[in-house]
C-alpha cells in the first residue's frame, strides 16, 4: 500500500495566465497607483492587470477637438464701459461693434437692442464657436423703468428654441445650441454705490441666467477706493437677496466650495480691458496708456483682469455650459411642460446654422 501511494504523482501546478501590460503610449494617472475608496467608504475591487478606463479622457478630448464647442456670452451695461473692449480681451480675438458694423458714432438706441456676432476661435487644436450678445441702450435712457426686459425675454426664447428641438421626434444629433452660458454685467466705477437699475437687473435675471458682476474700467479709482467699493458692492448684493455665479447652493462637494469661496469674496472682480500693447520694461503687454503711465492689463497689481480671465475661462467655462443646462434650463423647461402638459413634437427646424450644443 505504501509503495502504491508513493507512485502518485503530485497535481500539476498550471502557471497564472500572463497579465497584460498597460501599453507604452498610455499614460497612467497618478492617482490609478494609489487605493481610493468608492461610494460609501467601500474599497473597489483591485485590478489584475490594466484594462485602459483611464483613456475616457483621451477619447473625450478627441471628440471634443474634432467637433469643437460653443460658449455664448452676454454682455449688459450702459454705454462707454468698455463692454466690447474687455471681451476683446478675454478671447484675445476682435469681436467688437466695428466688426460687427456698430459705429462708435452710431447714436443711441431709443430702446434695449439685442445684437449678436459669432467668431470660431481656435487654440491648440481645439474649437470653440463664440457668440458675443451685446444690449446697446441698456441703462442709456432717461427713464430705464423695465429696460431689463427684452433681455430677459431673448434669453428665454433661446430655452425655448432649445426645448422645440428636444421634443421633435426626428431631432438632429447635435441640437443647435443659442442658450446664454454667462451674462458679465459691468458696474460703473462710482466708487460710492449700486445704482438702483444694476440691483434691479440682477436681481430679476439671477435666476434665469448665470451672471458674474464685473466693476468696468477699474483704473479711475484708486486702490483704497476700490476695496471699498467692492466691499459695498457685496454687501448691497447680500442684502438684495442676489446671488452671483458661481452660487453657494451649486457647489458640489467641500473642495469645490472652497475653492469658489476664494472666489466669490474676490468678486466683483475690477478690471480694464485694451486691444493695444504697448513697451514697458523692454516687453511688450497689453495696457491702457494715462499721464502716469501705463495700466497694465495682465498685472495683477494693477487690476484683476487675470483673475476673471482665469476664473470664467481656464477653470469654469464647461460649468457656467453645465449650469445653464442642468439647472436654468431644466427649471424653465419643467415649468414650460407642467403648464402645458407637455409639448407637441414639431416638425424639422430650419436651424442649421446655428451654434451646436456640445455641453
Amino acid at each position: 500500500m505504501k509503495g502504491a501511494m508513493s507512485a502518485i504523482s503530485p497535481p500539476e501546478v498550471k502557471p497564472k495566465p500572463a497579465v497584460p501590460a498597460k501599453p507604452s503610449h498610455v499614460t497612467l494617472p497618478p492617482a490609478a497607483a494609489h487605493s481610493s475608496q468608492g461610494p460609501g467608504g467601500l474599497s473597489p475591487p483591485a485590478l489584475l492587470g490594466y484594462v485602459g478606463i483611464d483613456t475616457i479622457i483621451q477619447q473625450m478630448r478627441k471628440k471634443t477637438m474634432k467637433t469643437g464647442f460653443d460658449f455664448n456670452i452676454m454682455t449688459v451695461g450702459h454705454s462707454g464701459l468698455g463692454k466690447s473692449t474687455l471681451v476683446n480681451t478675454l478671447f484675445k480675438s476682435q469681436v467688437n461693434r466695428r466688426s460687427a458694423g456698430w459705429g462708435r458714432d452710431d447714436r443711441i438706441p431709443k430702446t434695449v437692442e439685442i445684437k449678436s456676432l459669432s467668431h470660431v476661435i481656435e487654440e491648440g487644436g481645439v474649437k470653440m464657436k463664440l457668440t458675443v450678445i451685446d444690449t446697446p441702450g441698456f441703462g442709456d435712457q432717461v427713464n430705464n423703468e423695465n429696460c431689463w426686459e427684452p433681455i430677459s425675454k431673448y434669453i428665454n426664447e433661446q430655452y425655448e428654441k432649445f426645448l422645440k428641438e428636444e421634443v421633435n421626434i426626428t431631432r438632429k444629433k447635435r441640437i443647435p445650441d443659442t442658450r446664454v452660458h454667462c451674462c458679465l454685467y459691468f458696474i460703473s466705477p462710482t466708487g460710492h454705490s449700486l445704482r438702483q437699475l444694476d440691483i434691479e437687473f440682477m436681481k430679476h435675471l439671477s435666476g434665469v441666467v448665470n451672471i458674474i458682476p464685473v466693476i468696468a474700467k477699474s483704473d479711475t479709482l484708486t486702490p483704497e477706493e476700490k476695496n471699498e467699493f467692492k466691499q459695498r458692492v457685496r454687501k448691497e448684493l447680500e442684502m438684495s437677496g442676489i446671488e452671483f455665479y458661481p452660487q453657494k447652493e451649486f457647489d458640489e462637494d467641500i473642495e469645490e466650495k472652497n475653492y469658489n469661496d476664494k472666489i466669490r469674496e474676490a468678486m466683483p472682480f475690477a478690471v480694464v480691458g485694451s486691444n493695444k500693447e504697448y513697451q514697458v520694461n523692454g516687453k511688450r503687454v497689453l495696457g491702457r496708456k494715462t499721464p502716469w503711465g501705463v495700466v497694465e492689463v495682465e498685472n495683477p497689481n494693477h487690476c484683476e483682469f487675470v483673475q476673471l480671465r482665469d476664473f470664467m475661462i481656464r477653470s469654469h467655462l464647461q460649468d457656467l455650459k453645465e449650469t445653464t443646462h442642468n439647472i436654468y434650463y431644466e427649471t424653465y423647461r419643467a415649468k414650460r411642460l407642467n403648464e402645458n402638459g407637455g409639448l407637441h413634437p414639431l416638425g424639422s427646424s430650419n436651424q442649421d446654422d446655428a451654434p451646436q450644443s456640445n455641453v
